[in-house]
């Protein structure tokens, strides 16, 4: 049956009406969408298995909270998650904000040794009992927050606001992390001021590729500098290696080598 021409009106003003709502719908949705950058929980998993990866021979990163020892790099005692240390400042920084959150620990009564000793690879005041205690340390829950805490105070967020304003994808915006943890947040930001008189940073309106690998040969260079560091098979078969694949927002499948030793995230 033919519709008048009233009827037709009707009918397409109905179906107008019914299409208003799933417009802002889609609109909502694309209001609230938000860019996946590395503090995205599955991405940030992935950094910190990296990391271990690296740090600990290990893609279990949780499993080192109790890890500590002397590695004979001058910075003293190495322990935890992402390697704080005794020599560096940030270890004593660790102890104290657990302190803050749980007076009385046991490490609290290291504070005035490991203050002593920073800045230098002693043990004063802190053998024969110190390693003993912070793992046992670790098994509490604060102090397993505290680590996380003060991982990303310190070398996590930081790391992540420079690469974004320098318009990194998530390969680059864990590259300057991974720099972070070894080389703390200010020699990250040395091999990142040397990058930038190679290659333009991406929000400079460089090439990513070329800057990254600007990056990553700085990042190299800084590391021959220590012998402990000399190893550079964390960027070589593990950073650049992803970069010559492409995978610049590090999707998985994963697999790279540090060390000699091979690992895979699926």
């Amino acid at each position: 049956m033919k519709l008048s021409g009233k009827l037709v009106g009707i009918a397409a003003a109905v179906a107008l009406a019914a299409s208003v709502p799933v417009v802002l719908v889609t609109t909502a949705n694309a209001a609230t969408t938000k860019a996946v950058d590395l503090s995205d929980p599955a991405k940030k998993e992935i950094a910190m298995k990296l990391v271990s990866s690296a740090e600990n021979s290990s893609t279990n990163w949780r499993a080192q909270f109790g890890y500590i020892e002397d590695i004979k790099d001058g910075r003293g005692y190495t322990g935890g998650i992402i390697g704080f240390c005794s020599g560096t400042h940030d270890m004593y920084e660790l102890v104290q904000y657990y302190t803050s959150q749980k007076p009385n620990n046991i490490l609290a009564k290291y504070l005035p040794a490991l203050k002593k000793v920073d800045g230098t690879s002693s043990h004063k005041g802190l053998d024969p009992t110190f390693t003993k205690d912070w793992k046992t340390a670790a098994k509490d829950k604060a102090f397993q927050d505290a680590q996380e805490h003060e991982r990303d105070r310190v070398y996590f967020n930081p790391s992540l606001k420079q690469a974004k304003a320098d318009g990194l994808p998530i390969l680059g915006q864990f590259a300057y992390y991974d720099a972070a943890v070894m080389h703390g947040p200010d020699g990250m930001r040395s091999i990142r001021s040397r990058a930038l008189k190679k290659a333009k940073s991406p929000a400079q309106g460089g090439d990513v590729v070329k800057y990254l690998n600007a990056f990553l040969d700085q990042r190299v260079k800084e590391m021959k500098k220590e012998a402990a560091h000399e190893d550079t098979s964390r960027v070589d078969t593990e950073q650049r290696k992803f970069l010559k694949e492409g995978n610049l927002d590090l999707h998985t499948p994963l697999t790279w080598k540090v060390y000699g030793e091979s690992f895979s995230i699926s």
